[in-house]
């Protein structure tokens, strides 16, 4: 079956997805987060794209750009091949590093630009990862501690051209509660049992899930705490696959 065209962007703005292969992690540590960044930063002074929001979790990616002199498939080629090469390089593997090719949305309105770019910052409260503010891996601290390389201009000058009410009345809609169905769905999923148990193999370095009980007890709870935070998984799924109750799950 042909893959369904993507679908254009009248204003050039598009919130991109990027998810790993079997939904594995993509960033083991900060060198890997760092490096994804300076690529971004990097190919925007060739590409001459605008960068409204990022945040880089686990084992997926969000982005908010606007292509220029390059479509955003050619922007999205030139950084992924570049940061899978590093990365393979690193780890001494080879292969794909990422799940088919990246999904997007075109993004037309301010009003959606403004919940799409919530959804991108509140990405880490859905994992447990803290606030929005701590959180280190979002593009949100550029937008209240200034940056040379995301636009945060755009964004602001939507909630005033005063400088200082713009931060204030972005930092309370970013904080603010959205509706479940303000962004589109494909942006939260639940993974079916095989790719479940693709991410729990991988991330613990086992055969099958249930050798996570044969594993030292602060090495496995390190293990779930890093398995639940894969987008997409239940608890009630973990312990189904592994064999551990969803009290020890809950707790870890």
């Amino acid at each position: 079956m042909p893959r369904k065209a993507r679908q254009p962007s009248q204003s050039g703005i598009y919130h991109i997805i990027l998810r790993g292969i079997n939904k594995q992690v993509i960033f083991e540590d900060e060198e890997d987060n760092q490096k994804f960044l300076w690529y971004l930063a990097h190919y925007k002074e060739i590409s001459q794209y605008s960068i409204y929001g990022y945040c880089l979790m686990y084992n997926h990616i969000h982005l908010m750009l606007q292509e220029s002199q390059e479509p955003v498939a050619h922007v999205m080629k030139r950084i992924g091949v570049s940061y899978v090469s590093w990365y393979n390089r690193k780890y001494g593997r080879y292969g794909h590093l990422f799940q088919d090719r990246f999904k997007s949305e075109a993004v037309e309105t301010d009003e959606y630009f403004l919940t799409v770019l919530r959804y991108i910052h509140q990405n880490p409260l859905k994992s447990g990862e803290g606030t929005i503010e701590t959180y280190p891996w979002s593009s949100y601290r550029h937008y209240v501690e200034g940056s040379d390389w995301i636009d945060t201009a755009f964004a602001l000058g939507i909630f005033s051209s005063e400088p200082e009410i713009a931060l204030n009345r972005f930092k309370q809609f970013m904080n603010e509660k959205p509706e479940e169905t303000a962004v589109m769905s494909y942006t939260s999923y639940k993974l079916t049992d095989q790719d479940a148990k693709l991410a729990i193999q991988n991330i613990a370095k086992v055969s099958i899930p249930v050798e996570l009980q044969t594993i030292e007890k602060e090495k496995r709870d390190e293990l779930l705490r890093r398995i639940k935070k894969v987008e997409g998984i239940s608890t009630r799924q973990i312990a189904r696959l592994t064999g551990i109750s969803q009290s020890v799950i809950a707790r870890a």
